[in-house]
């Protein structure tokens, strides 16, 4: 199964757009309870106002909150992003650390958003147990665990340390795209005859790949259709 994702999201990838380790740690925190599509609408002109964490540490709170108010929740996200700011110049000279015992410390952060900025802005392994990575490990039969911090350690258990941060954007990738919770498109599914929880969803080819989403659309088509 993990071969097969591998060929079917080569180019998978984190969703979020960032070009600084700081970027990454606010923008997965905006993702918090809305898309990642929605966050990248609004981080264009959030990072040109805010550029430092200090910058975020003293910002106006009603203007940051104009600035986050179409991602939902956005006092909360407000009080985060000021609090994660204030931390990071406070403890760590203001820049976002490369640990994760130290980026767990910092307001609003857990496991899963540090394994995504290790992952993708300082190229350490991490596993991001997120509610799709979670979903489908669990129907695929890799774990049974619900804890994510378990759901963590066991699927690392099953795949080299090397592969975890692709691991997990493939996961993810095909939770949004294929696996869905409710209607999963199982009849154009790649990994149908590897997966224990086949038929859950559609099985007949047409009416599934009415479900499957995204760019890469095609290219998962012509590796499901039948043969």
């Amino acid at each position: 199964m993990k071969r097969c994702l591998d060929d079917v999201y080569p180019d998978a990838h984190c969703e979020l757009d960032f070009t600084t380790p700081l970027e990454l740690l606010v923008a997965v925190v905006l993702s918090a309870q809305t898309t990642d599509v929605r966050v990248n609408l609004v981080t264009p002109a959030l990072f040109k106002r805010y550029r430092t964490a200090a910058d975020y540490a003293g910002a106006d709170r009603t203007e940051l909150e104009e600035y986050l108010r179409s991602t939902g929740f956005y006092r909360a996200k407000a009080n985060s992003v000021m609090g994660l700011g204030a931390a990071l110049v406070e403890r760590f000279d203001g820049e976002v650390p490369a640990k994760l015992d130290d980026l767990v410390t910092l307001p609003g952060v857990g496991r899963k958003t540090a394994n995504v900025v290790l992952g993708n802005a300082f190229d350490v392994p991490g596993i991001t147990v997120d509610t799709h990575f979670g979903r489908l490990v669990r129907r695929w039969g890799w774990t049974a665990e619900e804890d994510p911090v378990k759901v963590e350690h066991a699927v690392g258990e099953l795949i080299p340390r090397k592969e975890w941060t692709m691991l997990s954007h493939r996961v993810i990738f095909h939770g949004r795209r294929v696996c869905h919770a409710k209607k999963p498109a199982c009849g154009a599914c790649p990994l149908a005859k590897d997966c224990p929880s086949y038929g859950t969803g559609p099985i007949g080819f047409e009416e599934a790949a009415k479900l499957v989403k995204g760019v890469e659309k095609d290219h998962i088509l012509a590796m499901a259709a039948p043969r």
